[in-house]
């Protein structure tokens, strides 16, 4: 399976992510610029966490005019699969990619610790190798994490069983319904907030993140 890694100006959990797929995944990787404007011939395109931009405006309104980004929008409306994660995530929602938005978490504050969270939906093409409710710990790191959306998008979510990760006790920024992670309508498109790519190795005392690559892989 062919993975590509979108570089923006002040990604820095891209490295991260291209570590985990060339040599704990054993997939093919590369990394794509900003400003490239082809995707056709990668299998999944993962826009990483950082601060794009500087996160100068909103997280992710700058990256949103990317380059890329029209590509990346043609792509996922052909079933292209698209990860989001972190300020990945906040830039599918600028872009438009996923309903509703990241605002300042409720503290206020950066939060970087272990997080536990639950699988609400493992129907997903990035998540069917979990059980269904299964409680997995994964690290988030963000300012920018509260999830929001207006009533009616949040029921329509909920409907169409696209919150796919909660967040399980404690809600670290605020978000809405406790949600962690979304998918579009189709199922090919996720973002979260908390860093999969950052528990896919025993050595680092956490697997949790694995099966998501994992689950990806092995439909292909």
């Amino acid at each position: 399976m062919k993975f590509g890694i979108i570089v923006f100006p002040g990604s820095n959990c891209d490295h991260d992510c291209f570590h985990v797929i060339k040599n704990v995944m054993k997939q093919p990787v590369e990394y794509i610029w900003h400003a490239d404007k082809k995707l056709d011939h990668f299998d999944c395109v993962i826009l990483p966490g950082g601060f794009s931009y500087g996160d100068y405006l909103r997280s992710g309104a700058i990256a949103r005019f990317a380059k890329i980004m029209d590509p990346v929008k043609k792509y996922a409306d052909r079933g292209g699969k698209v990860i989001g994660i972190c300020n990945g995530f906040q830039i599918l929602c600028e872009a438009g990619l996923l309903p509703g938005a990241l605002h300042k978490n409720s503290s206020l504050r950066f939060i970087c610790k272990d997080v536990k969270l639950k699988v609400t939906n493992n129907k997903t093409a990035f998540t069917h190798l979990y059980k269904k409710n299964q409680s997995v710990t994964i690290p988030i790191a963000h300012a920018d994490g509260n999830y929001v959306c207006d009533k009616k998008t949040l029921k329509e979510i909920k409907k169409n069983r696209q919150i796919v990760f909660t967040y399980l006790g404690n809600n670290p920024n605020g978000s809405l319904a406790n949600i962690a992670g979304i998918c579009n309508k189709a199922g090919n498109v996720l973002g979260m907030m908390p860093h999969p790519e950052r528990v896919c190795e025993q050595i680092l005392g956490n697997t949790d993140g694995h099966p998501l690559f994992e689950s990806l892989i092995s439909i292909q």
